[in-house]
């Protein structure tokens, strides 16, 4: 007797027609067609139910704040800065709170259950952390939700950012994480991840730093920080977000830095959505996209996880919580639209970004956390073309959010009374 039985699932893998048992929040059992009973049954009639998406790079401090004070009118990083610095001063920990749980709200029903946020340490008050370490408690039972110590306006540059860091840390933030390109100087900017790998080390704690998030070909902190993570003794441990100065180095020196990334075993987590947003502001034409170089850090055996970033704040005005839209640009962006490609992108909203946050009992295996998204589609391919419909989302063995199938209803002579967006996939996929 098992508490629920979901039948008939189609698997991120390919596996088709698949019984997954649940028994106290784990997966009990999975195969083709189990004769066993349960308190509840699901029949997911061929869609595909995957593990939950993860998040591994979001700023859920600013999350929702969209036009306070005012709106960011160029739409670039550095006003988005300015203008995080003009509300950061008048914040409460009340209305970061709410704002925070009112997206957590949005991210269950978008399936996305495991979210690493960066806590801006700037504010001598701590405001932020504060309101984040409250939200952490308030939303375990159904998101995993790590802070990483993010020092916005940097570590030498602001003045206090130290001290306040290390606060912050002490207050139970999870992760170490820095800004290298925006301190005043290169030299400053290296000597930052320096200092900042050195705090991890003897803190025992992760390294996740916005690393060379620019156009500039010079901005090379992430040799630095593969270097540092090395001589720390932290492989495995550290993540490099963004990276977008990749998309502007020479191939050359390229080909001698993704080798020392993949030494240093760095998590490379690129944002799509606001790293072509932001970047190649200055160009005109021929203007470049930004994002880094995700096939060839890919083919280097690098963990390649996608993050959202912003959803409707200072750097962002649009975003919705939904993995599968960050997916969706990935393939267009990279320029990875095979049938292995697509792949690789859903395991990047997935098991890869699960991996970079170090998540325990994640995936479909027997003795997993029962943690599932049933998809209004057959597989990871239609799920990111479709950017399906969540039509369960499951915690721990327990339904947390569902809805209805996404279905039109037609008023046209001689043609079908319903439309089903999901129905229109070939019956098989190509295999090459």
């Amino acid at each position: 007797m098992f508490d629920l039985i979901i039948r008939n699932a189609n698997l991120p893998d390919g596996r088709e027609a698949v019984d997954i048992c649940i028994r106290d929040g784990e997966i009990a059992e999975t195969g083709s067609k189990i004769e066993a009973t349960a308190t509840a049954e699901i029949d997911a009639t061929g869609r595909l139910v995957t593990p939950p998406f993860v998040d591994p790079h979001f700023h859920m401090d600013a999350t929702l704040s969209l036009g306070l004070p005012r709106m960011n009118h160029s739409g670039t990083l550095l006003e988005g800065i300015a203008l995080w610095g003009e509300l950061r001063p008048v914040l409460t920990r009340e209305a970061v709170v709410e704002r925070a749980l009112r997206y957590c709200d949005l991210a269950v029903s978008q399936g996305l259950l495991a979210i690493r946020s960066h806590v801006d340490t700037s504010d001598p008050g701590l405001v932020t952390v504060e309101a984040l370490l409250e939200v952490r408690a308030k939303v375990a039972p159904y998101i995993d939700l790590q802070l990483v110590a993010f020092p916005q306006d940097g570590y030498y540059r602001s003045a206090g950012a130290v001290e306040t860091l290390n606060r912050a840390l002490d207050m139970g933030v999870d992760i170490v994480g820095g800004i290298p390109h925006f301190e005043r100087t290169m030299s400053e900017g290296a000597a930052s991840v320096e200092a900042l790998c050195r705090i991890a080390a003897e803190r025992g704690l992760p390294v996740d730093m916005h690393c060379d998030e620019t156009d500039d070909p010079m901005s090379r902190h992430i040799e630095t920080l593969a270097a540092e993570t090395i001589r720390f003794g932290l492989k495995g441990r550290v993540a490099g977000s963004h990276l977008t100065s990749m998309h502007s180095m020479d191939n050359y020196y390229v080909s001698k830095l993704i080798p020392l990334i993949a030494e240093a075993e760095i998590n490379v987590i690129p944002n799509p959505l606001i790293n072509i947003m932001l970047q190649g502001r200055h160009d005109t034409y021929p203007k470049r996209r930004g994002m880094t170089r995700v096939r060839e850090l890919m083919e280097a055996g690098l963990n390649v996880a996608f993050g959202h970033d912003c959803v409707m704040d200072p750097w962002y005005s649009m975003g919705s919580a939904d993995m599968l839209e960050v997916g969706h640009m990935a393939i267009h962006v990279a320029q990875m639209a095979g049938i292995d490609d697509k792949r690789k992108i859903f395991d990047a909203l997935t098991v890869n970004s699960a991996k970079a946050m170090g998540l325990k009992g994640y995936g479909l295996a027997k003795g997993c956390h029962a943690d599932l998204v049933i998809l209004q589609a057959r597989d990871p391919l239609e799920a990111l073309r479709l950017k399906a419909h969540r039509l369960a989302v499951i915690r721990r063995g327990k339904i947390i959010a569902r809805s209805a199938p996404k279905i039109s209803d037609l008023m046209l002579e001689g043609r079908p009374a319903k439309v089903d967006g999901a129905e229109y996939a070939p019956l098989r996929m190509a295999t090459s």
